[in-house]
């Protein structure tokens, strides 16, 4: 564990990161007025998020998508009934 004040916090950032992510430091504290405020640690099970357009070409919109329009918006201004 390696403690830092926020001025060197503000300074040396991105090394803080780099010895968290490599795993020099498991965390670091970073501390206000000599007092514990945060804590850097790496993150568990990070996945990237979904991007959109990952099955593109994968289908064909249908040319009669829009045929059931009316009768989606009826079933919705029912609510459900």
């Amino acid at each position: 564990m390696t403690t830092v004040n926020m001025f060197q916090a503000k300074s040396t950032l991105s090394k803080l990161v780099e010895a968290v992510e490599s795993g020099e430091t498991q965390e670091v504290i970073i501390a206000r007025n000599g007092k514990a405020a945060v804590r850097i640690v790496p993150l568990q099970n990070y996945r990237q998020p979904v991007r959109l357009g990952l099955a593109k070409g994968e289908f064909t919109v249908p040319d009669d998508i829009d045929e059931c329009n009316e009768e989606v918006l009826a079933l919705f201004e029912k609510g459900g009934e």
